[in-house]
């Protein structure tokens, strides 16, 4: 998707016509995403990534990790070009937000062997493994371009809020999306019991029965995929969870709106962030 690049170059330009000096940072923000992917492959001993092998997959783990250090190096080589007073800046945010990441996905492992995680916490891992980097973009973006301290804490706002509605809309779709223009085979979180919002909050209000039988088809290793999927997303729907979910996701895109409408630039511009969040709410893919 090059999401953040795109949002570091968006938000330079808001404060600034020329926007060739965010150009090499913005590709140094992608260049540190994709390292965290070839890393996170490794953990989640993922086979695809984006339709093709994963790195560890096609050569092999040592190739991966080593790949991955290397792209670390090369994004801070595309930061160093800024000039000093503006580096500073950028790698203070940066390396907060590098740290974050790391941790959130700490978090996500954990997850894979607790039971009782709540949505609170669910918010706090996807706030750090996704939503920050979004919002690091955002900001990086608003400081080469100019902006004061209160605009780029504010596109850094509305960045943490547009990831967690982006990852909530994610976690929807691989339930109820299409299969054909999501890109991916629907209820893969079901079949590996992926702790998603979904997930947690039926965990959370389901009573009795509904609960005994949501714990059991989770360690139930014999049941075949599409039977699991099938009562997992049955037990959602008697629970209301899809709604559950739309409303906090229209939370947080509604605070992200907030964010960026206080920002001090040309309302044209600022459009055109209100309508990027408009999209994550219809969005199939």
């Amino acid at each position: 998707k090059r999401l953040r690049p795109c949002l570091a170059l968006l938000s330079c330009n808001l404060f600034n016509n020329d926007i060739r000096n965010a150009i090499k940072p913005a590709i140094g923000v992608e260049m540190f995403h994709n390292f965290t992917l070839l890393h996170d492959d490794i953990m989640d001993k993922a086979d695809i990534r984006r339709n093709k092998p994963t790195v560890h997959k096609k050569w092999n783990e040592n190739v991966a990790i080593l790949s991955g250090d290397a792209m670390l190096i090369k994004t801070y080589e595309l930061f160093f070009e800024l000039k000093p007073n503006i580096l500073a800046k950028v790698i203070e945010v940066f390396n907060k937000a590098a740290l974050q990441v790391c941790e959130g996905q700490q978090y996500d492992m954990n997850f894979e062997t607790k039971i009782d995680v709540t949505t609170d916490e669910y918010i706090k891992m996807i706030t750090l493994k996704t939503a920050v980097l979004l919002a690091a973009s955002l900001k990086i973006g608003a400081i080469i371009g100019g902006a004061t301290l209160k605009d780029a804490n504010l596109l850094y706002n509305y960045g943490i809020n547009l990831g967690i509605a982006f990852q909530l809309q994610d976690d929807y779709l691989d339930v109820y999306g299409d299969v054909k223009t999501f890109g991916k085979k629907i209820g893969g979180d079901i079949v590996s019991n992926k702790k998603t919002y979904l997930l947690i909050s039926a965990i959370e209000n389901a009573k009795d029965e509904n609960k005994h039988k949501l714990l059991n088809l989770l360690y139930n290793k014999h049941i075949k995929s599409h039977e699991k999927i099938k009562e997992v997303t049955d037990i959602y729907n008697d629970l209301n969870i899809p709604q559950v979910l739309k409303e906090k996701l229209h939370f947080y895109h509604s605070q992200a709106v907030n964010n960026i409408s206080q920002v001090n630039a040309k309302k044209g511009d600022i459009n055109v962030f209100i309508k990027l969040s408009n999209n994550l709410l219809i969005r199939k893919k």
